[in-house]
C-alpha cells in the first residue's frame, strides 16, 4: 500500500466513501465474475456472515473445518452459534485427509469449509461432490488465496460462497477487512439483509485505523520491522482465537485505500509465485514441485524434527528474515475451546504445527533478503548436516495440486 492509496485513504475517511465503495464493489463483480459480493471489517466477519445466513437456510449445525487452520476459522463458527467439526489434513498437501473427509460429513453437515492454505489450493472437485451427496454447503476460505485459481475459476467462487481477508501480510490489504461472494441465488438476498443490519464504524475507529495503516506502511519493511515486532504489547505474529470480535461494514477510508486494488494484486501474486520459484532454485527443493500457477502466500517447508525447526525459527527471528512458525497448534488443541473434542487426535494437523515453517514470498523482499534466507539453509550444510537430515522429503510443495 503506498502513498496514493493512503491518500485516497483520507479522501474516504472525511468524504464518507461513497464513491470509493461503489466502485470496489463493482470491480470486485467484475474481477471475480460474482454476482453478489459484501465489504466487511475482518475475514472471520466476513465467515461469521456466510454462517449466519446459512443457519437461516437449513436446521443443521456442524461446520466441518480443517484440523489445522487459521484460528479466526473455528472463531467465525462459535461466533455464529454453530458446532465445530474436525476432519484430519494431509502433511503432503494441508488439504483434507480424503478418508477422513468421507467419515466427516453426514446428515447433521451444515457446511464444509477448506482453506486453501498459503494459497495452495484444495481438492474442490472431491469436495463439492461430495457436499452435493451429503446435502451440506461448501465454502471457500480462500482468505489466503484471493486472485488464485483452480482449473481456470477463481478460488472463492466454486462453492456456494466464499471470503477472502484483507489483513496484513495477505496477498492484498488495507490493514484489516474481508470480502465475501456468491453466485447463489438462495443465499445472496439472506446475506444481503443480514450485511444491511451492520453498522460502519465510527468516525473515531475509522481515523485510529488510519493512524495504524500509516505506521504500518512504514514498519511493515523488513529494514525497521524490528521495532514493531520487539513491542510485545501489539502481539505482532501471534495467532489468538477470538470468542468476540466486530462484525461491521468496510469503512469508506480502507474502500479508499484500495483504489487501485486489481494492479496491487496482480503485481504481488506474480512476485509470490517468482520468489517461490527462486527458493526452490536455491534450496535444496529441487527435487520438489513448486506449481508456477500458484501464488504462494509463503512457502511451506516441514522441518524433519520440531528442535531443528524451533533452531531455524530462533536463528531467523535473530536476523529479522520472517521465517514463521505459522498458527501454534491444532484446532483440538486451542485452549478456549478444546474440551469440545473429546480429546480426539488429528495426527496430520498436530504433525504439521509441529514441524511447519514458511518463508515470506511478499513484494517488499529484497534480493538481499532472500539470499539471506538461503544462507541460513545453508549453514547446516556447511556444519556438515546435510539437508536430507534437516529437511523432511515429504514437502507440502509437491502436493499442491491433487488429482
Amino acid at each position: 500500500m503506498g502513498p496514493i492509496d493512503l491518500a485516497h485513504g483520507f479522501v474516504g475517511l472525511f468524504s464518507g466513501g461513497k464513491k470509493y465503495r461503489e466502485k470496489l464493489d463493482g470491480e470486485i463483480k467484475e474481477c471475480f465474475g460474482v454476482r453478489s459480493e459484501w465489504c466487511v471489517s475482518s475475514g472471520k466477519a466476513a465467515l461469521t456472515l456466510i454462517l449466519s445466513a446459512l443457519t437461516e437456510l437449513s436446521k443443521r449445525k456442524r461446520v466441518v473445518i480443517p484440523a489445522y487452520t487459521c484460528f479466526s476459522v473455528p472463531s467465525a463458527i462459535v461466533k455464529a452459534g454453530l458446532e465445530v467439526t474436525l476432519c484430519d489434513i494431509d502433511p503432503v498437501t494441508f488439504d483434507f485427509d480424503r478418508r477422513s473427509l468421507e467419515t466427516s460429513i453426514d446428515e447433521e453437515t451444515l457446511c464444509v469449509i477448506p482453506n486453501h492454505l498459503f494459497g495452495i489450493p484444495s481438492n474442490l472437485d472431491l469436495i463439492a461432490r461430495l457436499c452435493r451427496e451429503r446435502g451440506a454447503y461448501l465454502v471457500e476460505d480462500a482468505a489466503q488465496a484471493m486472485g488464485g485459481t483452480y482449473k481456470g475459476k477463481k478460488l472463492g467462487t466454486i462453492g456456494d460462497a466464499g471470503f477472502y481477508s484483507l489483513g496484513r501480510g495477505k496477498n492484498l490489504t488495507c490493514g484489516s477487512g474481508g470480502i465475501l461472494v456468491t453466485n447463489s441465488f438462495k443465499l445472496a438476498p439472506v446475506i444481503e439483509r443480514l450485511y444491511s443490519e451492520l453498522e460502519a464504524p465510527g468516525f473515531l475507529a475509522t481515523v485510529k485505523e488510519f493512524l495504524q495503516l500509516l505506521l504500518m506502511a512504514v514498519f511493515i519493511r523488513p529494514m525497521f520491522y524490528w521495532f514493531p515486532d520487539g513491542l510485545p504489547f501489539l502481539k505482532l505474529g501471534e495467532t489468538l482465537f477470538y470468542r468476540e470480535f466486530p462484525v461491521e461494514k468496510l469503512s469508506g477510508m480502507k474502500a479508499g485505500c484500495l483504489w487501485n486494488w486489481p494492479k496491487r494484486l496482480e503485481t504481488a501474486n506474480r512476485v509470490r509465485s517468482v520468489t517461490a520459484e527462486y527458493f526452490r532454485e536455491h534450496l535444496p527443493l529441487q527435487k520438489f514441485s513448486i506449481q508456477p500457477a500458484i501464488c504462494y502466500l509463503r512457502l511451506p517447508l516441514l522441518l524433519a524434527r520440531r528442535e531443528i525447526r524451533d533452531r531455524f525459527y530462533a536463528y531467523s527471528r535473530a536476523k529479522g528474515l520472517g521465517l514463521s512458525r505459522m498458527y501454534p497448534t491444532a484446532v483440538n488443541e486451542i485452549e478456549e475451546i478444546k474440551g469440545i473434542f473429546d480429546g480426539k487426535a488429528y495426527p496430520g494437523a498436530k504433525e504439521v504445527a509441529e514441524r511447519l515453517l514458511t518463508l515470506p514470498t511478499h513484494h517488499l523482499m529484497t534480493q538481499r533478503d532472500k539470499e539471506a534466507i538461503c544462507a541460513l539453509f545453508r549453514s547446516l550444510e556447511i556444519q556438515g548436516v546435510p539437508s536430507d537430515e534437516y529437511l523432511e522429503n515429504r514437502q507440502p510443495v509437491c502436493g499442491a495440486m491433487q488429482k
